[in-house]
C-alpha cells in the first residue's frame, strides 16, 4: 500500500462539487489543508461551499461535456492557485427504466455527463497534472464492475470511465501522473434518494444479495476516496466488499443475466402500469436539465 502523502497546500479540482460526494470531498480535502476548486452546475450551491471550507476555495460554473468551458475554466483555475495537484472527476448523473422504454434524451446525457465529462475534465487539466506529477481520480462505481437491468446507460457509462482511467494510466505514468478508480455502491446521496422514489427501481434493489443491496452513508465512502487521493491509489473502495468484487467480475454478467430475468418477468406488470420513465434522477438531475434548458 502507497504511503499517504501531506494534502496541505495541495490544490485539488473537484467535478460535481455542489452536493452529494463532490461537495463532502471537497470540504474533506479542504480540512486536510488542500485548497480546493470546485466546478459544479449550480453556482449559488457552489458559491455557498466554497465559503463554508477552511482553506483557500474558488468555484466555477462550467458544464463538464463542454471542451471549451472546461479548458477555459481548468486556465482559470490554474491562474488562480498557481498549480493543479489532484482532479477528481467526480459529476455524474443516472437514469433508470427498460431500456426499450428509457427517454432516448436522457439516456444519452448520462453517457455524455458521466463518460464523456470525465474524458474532457481529464483532457483539460492534464497538463496541468503533468507539470505537477499530478493524480487524476476518476469516480466510476459498481456498475462498472456488475451490469444491472433498468440500469442500461448508468452502467454503459461507469464502466466506459473505468476503461477510460486505465487506458490514460499506462499512457501517463511516465510523465509521473498518477491515474486513479474509484468505485461506490449505492451511497446516501440526492441521486440514489432520487432513484428511490421509483417504486419498481427501490424494490428492485431491495432484492439485490447483501451487501449490495444496501445504502451506505456518505461519510465513511467519501474518508475512504480521501485516503486514495492521499496515496495517489490505482483503484479505491467506498465500500470495504468492492475490492473483493474485482475477483469475481467475470462470472457476474451471465448470473445478473439469469437472475436479472427472472425478476423483469417479476415486476413486469408494475412496469407497464407505471408507463416509460423519463429524465434525470436527483437533484443534480434536475440541476442538469435546467441547464440545458435554459441554454436551449
Amino acid at each position: 500500500m502507497s504511503r499517504r502523502r501531506s494534502l496541505e497546500g495541495q490544490v485539488a479540482v473537484v467535478t460535481g462539487a455542489a452536493r452529494g460526494v463532490g461537495e463532502l470531498l471537497a470540504r474533506k480535502l479542504a480540512a486536510r489543508g488542500a485548497k480546493v476548486a470546485l466546478i459544479g452546475l449550480e453556482p449559488d450551491e457552489l458559491k455557498k461551499v466554497s465559503e463554508s471550507l477552511r482553506t483557500e476555495s474558488a468555484y466555477w460554473h462550467a458544464d463538464v461535456t463542454d471542451h471549451e468551458a472546461m479548458t477555459r475554466t481548468a486556465g482559470e483555475v490554474g491562474q488562480h492557485f498557481g498549480k493543479v495537484d489532484v482532479v477528481v472527476a467526480n459529476a455524474g448523473v443516472a437514469s433508470g427504466g427498460p431500456f426499450t422504454d428509457s427517454d432516448p434524451e436522457s439516456w444519452r446525457r448520462v453517457i455524455e455527463v458521466n463518460l464523456i465529462g470525465g474524458t474532457v475534465t481529464g483532457r483539460a487539466f492534464l497538463p496541468q497534472l503533468i507539470a505537477s506529477r499530478g493524480y487524476f481520480l476518476q469516480i466510476a462505481s459498481l456498475a462498472a464492475i456488475t451490469p444491472a437491468p433498468m440500469m442500461s446507460a448508468y452502467c454503459a457509462s461507469k464502466s466506459g470511465v473505468e476503461a477510460f482511467a486505465h487506458c490514460l494510466s499506462a499512457e501517463v505514468a511516465h510523465k509521473g501522473v498518477r491515474v486513479g478508480v474509484g468505485y461506490l455502491s449505492w451511497t446516501d446521496t440526492d441521486m440514489v434518494r432520487g432513484a428511490d422514489e421509483d417504486d419498481v427501481m427501490r424494490d428492485l434493489r431491495k432484492r439485490l444479495p447483501w451487501p449490495a443491496n444496501r445504502t451506505y452513508p456518505l461519510g465513511p465512502s467519501v474518508d475512504r476516496l480521501v485516503a486514495g487521493v492521499e496515496r495517489r491509489s490505482r483503484h479505491v473502495y467506498g465500500q470495504w466488499w468492492l475490492r473483493g468484487m474485482q475477483g469475481v467480475r467475470g462470472y457476474l454478467p451471465p448470473l445478473i443475466a439469469t437472475v436479472g430475468s427472472r425478476e423483469m418477468r417479476r415486476f413486469e406488470p408494475r412496469l407497464a402500469e407505471a408507463g416509460p420513465r423519463t429524465g434525470l434522477v436527483g437533484a443534480g438531475g434536475a440541476a442538469d436539465e435546467g441547464e440545458r434548458a435554459a441554454r436551449r
